[in-house]
């Protein structure tokens, strides 16, 4: 079953290929029209403008909290009755460095704020404070898919795999749209449109 969605589409695999199409156009809008610049780095108030500005044609939770919990094989996400908290403690999270700006990006993934969406959005995000902070970005192409998934699941126990794994795919090309939607691309790479469970609360 397709999520409900603001194209009348029911079928996944093509809801799949039309959200990449919008995400992707909306995503060089954001980056040509100079929107990111304009977005304090590292707050999740900019995460949910980035979400809105990518999603916001295809679903009506665009920008908005999930109401349902999620999880992930065995990992289970920020469950909803401390999301809220999860978010305020991310926001106060230094960023000053590069290790400090992975570990909040590690926290702000287990945290997984919306319902559909959130690796295209806090890649992004996650490229706003390494730009800010250490006037770096980083080139995803360079970064393993498997290598990244593990790293990923692991980070919430042990955070060195995917700082060494990202560290070794840093650029200095921060101005370069090429660089910026590589992103994009192995986010649907990366993603792999997976399946979460979920637990729907938005009817209690």
């Amino acid at each position: 079953m397709a999520l409900e969605n603001k194209l009348g589409i029911t079928n996944s695999a093509e809801l799949a290929r039309e959200e990449e199409r919008i995400s992707k156009k909306k995503a060089v809008e954001l980056f040509e029209s100079g929107a990111l610049d304009r977005l304090a780095p590292g707050r999740f108030a900019s995460l949910q403008a980035i979400h809105k500005a990518l999603f916001e044609n295809i679903y009506d939770f665009a920008g908005e909290l999930r109401t349902v919990n999620l999880a992930k094989g065995n990992f289970r996400f920020a469950p909803l009755m401390y999301l809220e908290a999860a978010l305020a403690n991310i926001d106060k999270m230094p960023q000053s460095t590069f290790d400090e700006i992975i570990e909040k990006y590690v926290e702000m993934n287990i945290a997984h704020p919306f319902r559909e969406g959130n690796g295209r959005s806090t890649r992004i995000w996650l490229d706003q404070m390494l730009k800010a902070g250490i006037g770096q970005v980083v080139d995803w192409s360079r970064v393993d898919k498997e290598d990244y998934l593990l790293a990923m699941e692991r980070s919430p126990i042990k955070d060195v795999e995917i700082k060494v794994l990202l560290k070794a795919a840093l650029t200095d090309e921060i101005n370069s749209c090429e660089v910026y939607m590589k992103g994009i691309d192995h986010s649907y790479y990366y993603e792999g449109y997976t399946t979460f469970k979920t637990e729907d609360l938005s009817k209690e």
